[in-house]
């Protein structure tokens, strides 16, 4: 028993066009919509083989199309007993020795159902009726998460924990349609005259329960992502990069809720909205765009531009006149050429003409160099140096 291919590919063949009596997806369905009825259309003439032919049912001799995106499950008593994936037109028979239970085509569903089928499959001859379903297997967009409260992970660029409320959609897919029937769509989606499978539907205690697994996967996600070296370890670049947050996430519900393994699903992409960080991680964020707008070229000019006003205060200082020729004093030629030379992009200053020692006083030399250390122009290493020369000059 099962299908026998009729034709491939597009549905609108001569071949097809002479079906008077056939099984196709109901009207109005929503892209949203993950399961969903097999229903007749048009009538025996006739011209088929169906007979006894009812909504929601499918008997010996139905013809059936199975269109781009989706696929057909027949069912039995809770048990699954033909699949197909391949577009085109099929005929059910259950006595026909030439008749596959199973069609899955050569793309990624041929690899993926193998083993549910096997599995899953009925083991024994089946009664006059069965029951048919679609299955979409394409992108199911619009699927919202958000959190109401911030949510924390352990971040490895800034190393420290952070946190944020955050909102998005994501798009999932459907990838082994037998274990989600079989698994995670409840029963009274797969009886006769069921309802549509969608997961936009408020009712649908199945959808929010994946709401809810997403949410609590978030902050597993987000860790995953931002301390990965791969993908240089910077949130920032989460909402740039749908795929790569994407993976996280998937790999997030599936560590967590068994997505993948256990129902079929799969999340292919997600469009995070907004991230709302708490007042410490901006502080953090704050302080690490200051450090980026230092780094590099730009980060050199502003420390040029830092040691001249820092300079000029100190010259223009009435109670330590001459500071900044101290300051030199102090550093000696080859320091001074080191700080000024160590930077990637120096930019050409007029020569600096050292000024003449205040006093002879070398209590006053001193102090104007513990002021010049106070201030950040001279290290402690270098303050000690001059020290130790204006001592040694003292006899001391």
């Amino acid at each position: 028993m099962g299908f026998i291919r009729a034709f491939s590919g597009a549905l609108g063949g001569a071949f097809a066009d002479q079906w008077k009596d056939f099984l196709q997806p109901r009207q109005g369905l929503t892209a949203t919509a993950a399961i969903f009825e097999a229903v007749a259309q048009g009538t025996n003439a006739g011209r088929g083989a169906n007979t006894r032919g009812s909504q929601n049912i499918i008997t010996n001799g139905s013809r059936i199309i199975v269109p781009e995106g989706t696929a057909l499950i027949t069912m039995e008593n809770g048990a699954i007993t033909g699949f197909v994936a391949e577009p085109g037109g099929f005929v059910y028979s259950s006595n026909d020795p030439n008749s596959r239970s199973m069609f899955a085509g050569d793309g990624i569903l041929s690899s993926t159902i193998g083993m549910s089928w096997e599995r899953f499959k009925f083991g024994g001859q089946p009664g006059a009726q069965q029951l048919a379903f679609y299955v979409n297997t394409r992108e199911i967009p619009n699927n919202r998460f958000g959190t109401q409260a911030e949510i924390y992970w352990d971040d490895a660029f800034l190393g420290t924990q952070v946190g944020a409320i955050c909102r998005g959609t994501y798009t999932m897919k459907i990838v082994d349609p037998i274990l989600f029937v079989k698994n995670f769509v409840p029963a009274k989606y797969l009886q006769p005259g069921a309802p549509m499978f969608d997961f936009a539907d408020m009712d649908n205690d199945a959808g929010a329960q994946l709401f809810n697994e997403v949410v609590g996967s978030l902050s597993a996600a987000f860790s995953g992502y931002t301390n990965d070296p791969a993908k240089g370890n910077r949130m920032a670049r989460i909402q740039q990069d749908q795929i790569g947050f994407a993976q996280a996430l998937s790999q997030a519900v599936e560590e967590g809720y068994q997505w993948r393994t256990s129902r079929g699903l799969e999340i292919e992409k997600v469009a995070i909205q907004a991230i709302e960080y708490d007042e410490d991680t901006r502080a953090l964020l704050s302080d690490v765009k200051r450090a980026d707008a230092l780094s590099g070229n730009r980060g050199n000019s502003f420390m040029q531009q830092a040691v001249a006003r820092g300079m000029q205060a100190a010259g223009e200082n009435p109670a330590g006149g001459g500071a900044m020729g101290m300051a030199f004093m102090g550093m000696g030629a080859n320091a001074a050429g080191g700080m000024m030379g160590g930077l990637q992009q120096p930019v050409q200053q007029q020569p600096v003409q050292p000024a003449a020692p205040a006093a002879n006083d070398p209590i006053a030399k001193l102090q104007q160099l513990k002021t010049l250390v106070d201030s950040g122009i001279l290290s402690p290493e270098e303050f000690e140096s001059a020290k130790a020369r204006i001592l040694g000059e003292m006899g001391l």
